[in-house]
């Protein structure tokens, strides 16, 4: 899914790549959280320009200052930053379990703050749920009972809230744990009941915060898994909270990241790596594994020459030759890639006096454009000519010769030699 990164007009409309309308499921705008006594000189400070260490100075801690995003249906918003970034206060204004010293949070287009205490209660019950770090489960309820909590607060029938329950409990891999207490089950475990717990209450919005950070680092894997199948099949809204860079690019949409209560940068996993807001977020990402993060759409260029199905041997060449390319992508109507014709094919056709291209076309499997570039190396080291990249229609998108994806790894890897660069260039001259 291709999505917007927030420049200028906080809340644009319209996506530049989809040229589709944007649905906010969640708004915050402006918003900032101060604890303290002198909590209003200490804003009308910030709105003067002081900086934090000011802020400090008067004995108000600024946990959150001037934040604004949105987040849209259906994806997960990550927000990321180290201990002490404002991450999980800023998460528990978005539900109104704290309240804002200023600015805006509003779901559905209704700000959260001018709810009534019923009103609130009924938006946390109804529109938005939360998965906390330490599963947050009560021991004495079954693994059932808890599942099916949120909707037991809701006056939900014990029949068909223990049914609901059930099959999320199911979803989740727990079937059969259902009348064990928590403190049968391992950490991934509750943690799975907790996420069976959010997803079975219905709402639309989850909230979690930290919630995977309490699990070993193969079992956090997993839960991450299941968590991104689970958003393949119900496209909730998620705003996530944590510390793990690797985490937050394995499975956000876009990030957020924090530092000192303020967001510094939000963008997709490739935007924050290859153009970092500031020196803060390039060190931040500076470990980051870039093959396991950038995408085949990253690194791929326009295609070189391309040529209509119903083009002829002649014309073929002509245009492989004008280009000097010793092959050429097919295409049909809207640009749907049929295959690769080679030159040397194409030659001995001219000269048996062959008119169409019909059987000289070899059949070329394209990568999706969201490929992660780990998984490129062998499909490049295999073929000397570029790899076409297509969306799920066939549409040839662009194409990744060897020492285009090399190149574009050297950029950001100090690692491959002018040396590797060389080697790969040649024979990838293919185009």
């Amino acid at each position: 899914m291709r999505v917007w990164r927030l420049d200028g007009d906080p809340f644009p409309r319209i996506d530049a790549g989809t040229r589709k309308e944007i649905v906010s499921a969640l708004r915050a705008e402006s918003v900032t959280k101060l604890f303290g006594r002198k909590t209003a000189e200490a804003q009308r400070k910030l709105r003067a320009g002081a900086d934090l260490k000011a802020i400090r100075d008067l004995g108000v801690t600024p946990a959150v200052v001037d934040a604004t995003f949105e987040v849209r249906q259906g994806e997960i918003f990550v927000v990321m930053g180290l201990s002490g970034s404002g991450k999980s206060t800023l998460i528990r204004m978005l539900n109104g379990l704290l309240g804002v010293t200023s600015g805006t949070v509003e779901i559905d287009g209704q700000d959260i703050a001018k709810l009534s205490p019923k009103a609130l209660r009924a938006l946390r019950q109804n529109k938005v749920s939360m998965v906390f770090q330490h599963f947050a489960l009560f021991p004495h309820r079954t693994v059932l009972a808890n599942a099916a909590y949120g909707l037991e607060v809701r006056g939900v029938a014990k029949e068909e809230r223990e049914k609901t329950a059930r099959e999320f409990l199911a979803l989740v891999g727990l079937e059969g744990w259902e009348d064990r207490l928590p403190r049968q089950l391992s950490g991934g475990m509750q943690q799975r009941v907790g996420l069976a717990r959010a997803l079975a209450a219905g709402t639309d919005i989850i909230l979690m915060d930290e919630a995977f950070s309490a699990l070993d680092p193969l079992i956090r894997r997993e839960v991450q898994d299941l968590l991104l199948d689970l958003q393949g099949r119900f496209g909730k809204t998620i705003v996530f909270i944590t510390h793990d860079l690797n985490e937050a690019m394995r499975i956000g949409d876009r990030i957020a990241v924090m530092r000192e209560g303020r967001i510094v940068q939000i963008g997709t996993a490739e935007e924050i790596l290859t153009d970092p807001a500031n020196d803060y977020v390039a060190q931040f990402v500076a470990d980051v594994d870039r093959t396991k993060v950038l995408t085949a759409s990253s690194v791929m260029e326009k295609p070189l020459v391309t040529v209509p199905a119903s083009t002829g041997p002649r014309t073929a060449l002509r245009t492989m030759r004008e280009h000097q390319t010793s092959a050429a992508f097919v295409v049909g109507r809207d640009r749907r890639l049929i295959g690769r014709v080679r030159a040397t094919a194409v030659a001995d056709a001219v000269q048996d006096n062959v008119q169409t291209l019909d059987g000289l076309v070899d059949a070329e499997d394209p990568v999706a454009p969201d490929t992660p570039v780990a998984d490129l190396f062998a499909r490049c080291a295999e073929s000397e000519l570029p790899v076409p990249v297509a969306d799920g229609d066939g549409t040839l998108l662009g194409v990744i010769p060897r020492v285009t994806l090399l190149a574009a790894l050297g950029a950001i890897n100090s690692q491959v030699t002018e040396e590797e660069l060389a080697l790969a260039q040649e024979g990838s001259d293919g185009e």
